[in-house]
């Protein structure tokens, strides 16, 4: 008696994906629900569970090849009892066992037991222990404290290099490694020509170099060749435009330092910055319903519902979660959902349903240390919003020159939907609300 093993339902507009690996070999003995292949997709990975408990029998595709929602990936042979209503018969009946055994749990003997922290007789051994004058403690815990000293002030002079002023300069000024000079002066002292020595060494070919050769030549993830081309079709059927601004992070950031403690300890996560981000955006979407809406054929369609996407880097690439109905959520909902989303992100545990429905992207290029940048639209959205780092910067506020904390900000929109006046009119809104966030409470 054999079961099959069928490529699943993969979600919208998904129809094939490819097998990754195999996570079990033909004979391997598997159980019931247990991950026996993974499958990656235009979007995830994911694994294929064992629709039974047996063997590992035919393996119809091998790892690299494509296939279709439904086909048969291979079988499962014999039966170990191990299916899911035998599974559940055996918890059942393990229960009952529990239930039936209940008179056999030990008692613990009161008496008995209060004896194991009587601390009567440790306490009378410790008034017969003969004790120690202050003098004897002083002596004893000055000898041991002079001799760490001692020592950590070898350790330090040892690490130490001796250098005229003429070398630290050079060495400042190139950021050489002291620790990697040898100095061939008096004591050790590091002389110029140690440093033109050290500066004349030609470096060693590239690691990468050395273990794969002046080129290699890997195949494209169909996650990657999935974000090239949407990427192109973006920038193909989309009439692009990118529109900037900057915004002061100064109240944000004295925000978030004044509450955070009181924030973890009430919530029990962080207040970062993307609660701030994800609020603001939904002002400006309600104001602006267009940047919220999508191009079919002939018809706009306006989203009266506010799904925020936001991208996580991985190792396999770019992945766009979804916080469904942003709107609805608090700062601290906001913070927890996109903590366990990045998590799962990362993890390769993300579904495609986490994927699926966005209306509106935010992109923070400034946690790789990006000044400015002009996102391309994540399609059949038609508006994406670019964060960057934060850099202090001149600011002018009221004609007086201030150090300040400032983003860059860039709104990419499709033009086809959008006019030019509701892209800068929307920025602005989230400019405003995020310069002064006591507008986001107040519903400013």
């Amino acid at each position: 008696m054999s079961e099959k093993i069928v490529v699943p339902i993969l979600g919208e507009s998904i129809t094939e994906a490819t097998v990754s690996k195999w996570l079990k070999s033909k004979g391997d003995n598997v159980e019931v629900d247990e991950p026996i292949v993974e499958l990656e997709t235009d979007k995830v990975n994911l694994e294929v569970p064992s629709p039974s408990g047996g063997v590992l029998g035919e393996i119809n595709f091998e790892a690299g090849s494509t296939v279709e929602v439904g086909a048969t990936l291979g079988s499962i042979m014999g039966s170990q009892s191990t299916s899911k209503s035998d599974k559940i018969e055996k918890i059942q009946a393990t229960s009952e066992t529990q239930a039936d055994n209940s008179d056999n749990i030990i008692k613990l003997d009161e008496e008995r037991d209060t004896k194991l922290f009587d601390n009567t007789n440790e306490e009378e051994n410790l008034k017969k222990q003969p004790k120690k004058t202050i003098n004897e403690q002083s002596v004893e815990e000055v000898l041991v404290l002079t001799e760490e000293v001692k020592n950590d002030e070898k350790v330090k002079l040892g690490k130490e290099k001796v250098m005229s002023p003429a070398v630290r300069k050079i060495v400042n000024e190139n950021n050489l490694n002291i620790e990697e000079i040898k100095g061939s002066g008096k004591d050790g002292m590091v002389l110029k020509g140690d440093l033109l020595n050290l500066m004349g060494i030609k470096p060693a070919p590239s690691e990468r170099k050395i273990k794969f050769g002046e080129e290699e030549k890997i195949k494209m993830s169909r996650l990657r060749m999935t974000i090239a081309k949407r990427l192109k079709q973006s920038q193909e059927n989309a009439a692009m435009l990118t529109t900037f601004n900057e915004v002061d992070m100064t109240n944000i950031m004295t925000m978030r330092k004044d509450n955070q403690e009181d924030f973890q300890e009430k919530f029990k996560i962080k207040l970062g910055m993307m609660s701030f981000f994800v609020k603001a955006c939904v002002v400006g979407l309600k104001l602006y319903p267009a940047i919220n809406a999508e191009v079919e054929g002939e018809n706009i369609i306006y989203k009266n519902y506010y799904n925020i996407s936001f991208a996580v880097g991985t190792e396999k690439g770019l992945v766009v979660p979804v916080l469904k109905n942003a709107d609805e959520m608090s700062f601290a909902d906001i913070e927890m959902n996109i903590k366990i989303l990045s998590d799962k992100a990362r993890d390769g545990k993300i579904t495609i349903e986490d994927l699926q429905g966005g209306t509106f992207t935010l992109s923070n290029g400034g946690v790789y240390g990006s000044m400015l940048s002009t996102p391309i639209l994540n399609l059949p959205q038609s508006g994406v919003l670019g964060m960057h780092n934060i850099v202090s910067r001149p600011y002018v506020i009221n004609n007086e020159i201030k150090i300040r904390p400032i983003m860059y900000l860039a709104l990419s929109y499709d033009h086809r939907i959008i006019d030019g006046k509701e892209a800068v009119s929307f920025l602005k809104t989230v400019k405003e609300n995020l310069e002064d966030p006591r507008r986001l409470f107040l519903n400013l």
